[in-house]
């Protein structure tokens, strides 16, 4: 009897210690998955991140071709001291925010992804800046949780910009800097920022920006290359 429970001691024994084995080694494994699902989840974000920042490259690039284009189609006109004929209006239409050719009168649909792609299509194209201002600023208060609000406010800094209102566009870069400093519109925007401090005198503040774009955000090299230029010329 007694080597009858010894032997029966001993089998829970073995079973045990097996068992531990067998979940100390699970363990292992279940952490070594957790890891590597962890490396891929970075790598997906990393790789997003830089199709965001090449998306908005192109934009931007799209855009300054644009005015570019816009430029030389005025310079052609004043050569050539020939009247730009007047477009041709129906009255027997009106302009509804549905028209898909004009941005006058235009009023959110509900769908942001749909708005932003209709306001900037006239945007890259140099077209109707006064009302794209005014449609971004409809967006930006229509959506304010929106994927697209820092697009959307570092695109009111650029026509702000553009048109010469240094304030209002150095308010929307900065928004876009405070509010969104992980988007890829955040290191151009801290840079367009510099610009406007340069153009306004404010030398040293301007250098210290430029100063920022560059330990801020070492990995967007176009931006770091430009910041470092513009930090020689105030030089």
């Amino acid at each position: 009897m007694y080597k009858k429970i010894t032997g029966l001691c001993l089998s829970v024994l073995f079973v045990t210690t097996a068992h531990a084995a067998s979940s100390s080694e699970l363990e292992r494994i279940v952490t070594a998955q957790g890891q590597l699902l962890t490396q891929y989840q970075q790598q997906i974000s990393d790789l997003q991140r830089e199709v965001d920042e090449l998306r908005g490259q192109l934009q931007e690039n799209t855009y300054q071709l644009g005015q570019t284009i816009e430029r030389q189609k005025m310079i052609l006109q004043q050569l050539s001291d020939t009247p730009t004929k007047p477009a041709t209006t129906s009255t027997s239409t009106s302009t509804a925010s549905s028209d898909s050719n004009t941005l006058v009168g235009w009023s959110p649909s509900g769908n942001d992804k749909t708005d932003y792609n209709f306001i900037i299509k006239f945007v890259l194209e140099g077209k109707q800046t006064r009302e794209a201002i005014t449609a971004f600023q409809a967006f930006v208060k229509q959506y304010p949780k929106s994927s697209y609000q820092a697009n959307a406010n570092y695109w009111l800094g650029q026509l702000n910009y553009g048109q010469k209102k240094l304030s209002d566009a150095s308010f929307y870069f900065a928004t876009v800097v405070k509010s969104y400093p992980n988007s890829s519109k955040a290191s151009e925007s801290l840079y367009k920022i510099g610009l406007i401090l340069a153009d306004q005198g404010e030398k040293e503040k301007a250098k210290a920006v430029l100063q920022q774009v560059i330990s801020q955000y070492p990995k967007d090299t176009n931006i770091v290359k430009q910041a470092q230029q513009k930090l020689t010329e105030l030089q």
